[in-house]
């Protein structure tokens, strides 16, 4: 697959971009030996080896699963460690992707190459059988700026299904996630990034003609939180990409399985509940991670996203973790729920805490 820049970043990208949001280290820093942030981050993945190994031994995909997980554990575990000792090994200090990187490498090298397919397709049937409704109550509010609240809260909602977060993790297992009773539970605003307002002024005056969404999860994260607000974007005659994983990186959602969502969702006239889907866009993105370097996209995303004038990067790994601070061409929100405690001290803010950061790019 070919890849190129994200056609959005201002050139030149060396210069007016970086992926990572947290500074593991300085100039200042010796090269030799792991900084606390460092350390502190590597504990974050280190501390996900257990519910991977887990995942990984029940695929029924892999022949000797329960042999290759228990490699994949290990060799992870050596990998964080050398980290640890020596941040220059491994190709030089880590930082938000890399960790992540060596963890989905691996896994496929040793054959694994969607542990979570199972989870995801269960989390797909339980929401595709919610979403009729969630479009019912968000239809129900009269008032623009009210549903469009609504609707963002119902993304927050939906993104907190993340098993890359060990603490969820362990609460999904004991007992599923409600979305309604999420979105309702959500911290009170101001958020720790809150930019609702300006956002919602703009929305109400129709400021902007297509978007382009960078998706995260499956189950109720895409299609309860990102699929009602998209629909709302087509409804208000908008033109909507959304860019997915090309190959699986945790539970995130990837290009062929939204595409088969959508399939689901839709009715015999290609209709989402009453809205024509004629302007709605599936690509996919070139990303195998968790989170996404937008300085390497796919050609075919490129293309798609060369005249879009809002940019929206939803979820903690490719909104916060990467790409919080980057800036575009155009206006840009990144939208995600802060699920671990290292992110929410960096933002000043609580675990469980919501961003909303718009950019509004003066034309």
């Amino acid at each position: 697959m070919e890849m190129v820049p994200f056609p959005l970043i201002p050139k030149p990208i060396e210069v007016n971009y970086r992926a990572c949001t947290i500074p593991y280290r300085f100039p200042s820093d010796n090269p030799k030996i792991a900084t606390p942030t460092e350390i502190s981050w590597i504990n974050v993945f280190a501390n996900s080896i257990p519910s991977f190994k887990k995942r990984a031994e029940s695929d029924t995909t892999v022949l000797d699963a329960p042999a290759k997980a228990q490699k994949f554990a290990e060799r992870y575990g050596g990998i964080l460690e050398d980290w640890k000792n020596d941040p220059e090994s491994h190709g030089g200090p880590p930082d938000g992707v890399s960790l992540g990187r060596a963890r989905e490498h691996l896994l496929r090298e040793l054959g694994f190459i969607d542990i979570f397919k199972k989870v995801k397709d269960e989390e797909n049937a339980k929401a595709i059988s919610l979403f009729p409704e969630v479009v019912s109550l968000s239809d129900g509010i009269e008032d623009e700026g009210e549903r469009l609240e609504n609707l963002v809260r119902g993304m927050f909602a939906g993104n907190i299904f993340d098993l890359g977060s060990a603490q969820l993790a362990e609460v999904f297992s004991r007992d599923g996630i409600s979305f309604l009773a999420s979105s309702q539970n959500l911290v009170p605003r101001p958020w720790v990034i809150d930019d609702l307002d300006s956002f919602q002024t703009n929305w109400i005056k129709n400021r902007w003609k297509k978007a382009v969404i960078f998706v995260d999860n499956s189950g109720a994260d895409i299609i309860l939180g990102i699929l009602p607000f998209a629909r709302e974007m087509l409804r208000r005659g908008m033109q909507v990409v959304l860019a997915a994983n090309d190959l699986p990186a945790i539970n995130d959602v990837t290009y062929t399985e939204l595409t088969e969502i959508l399939s689901q969702l839709k009715d015999e006239n290609g209709q989402l509940i009453g809205v024509d889907t004629s302007k709605l866009l599936v690509a996919n993105s070139g990303n195998d991670l968790a989170v996404i370097d937008l300085s390497r996209v796919s050609q075919e995303l490129a293309d798609l996203s060369s005249d879009v004038d809002l940019v929206i990067i939803e979820g903690m790994g490719r909104g916060i973790e990467t790409n919080l601070y980057a800036q575009f061409k155009c206006d840009s929100l990144k939208i995600g729920m802060v699920k671990h405690i290292e992110v929410a001290e960096f933002l000043g803010g609580r675990l469980y805490d919501c961003v909303f950061k718009y950019s509004e790019v003066q034309s």
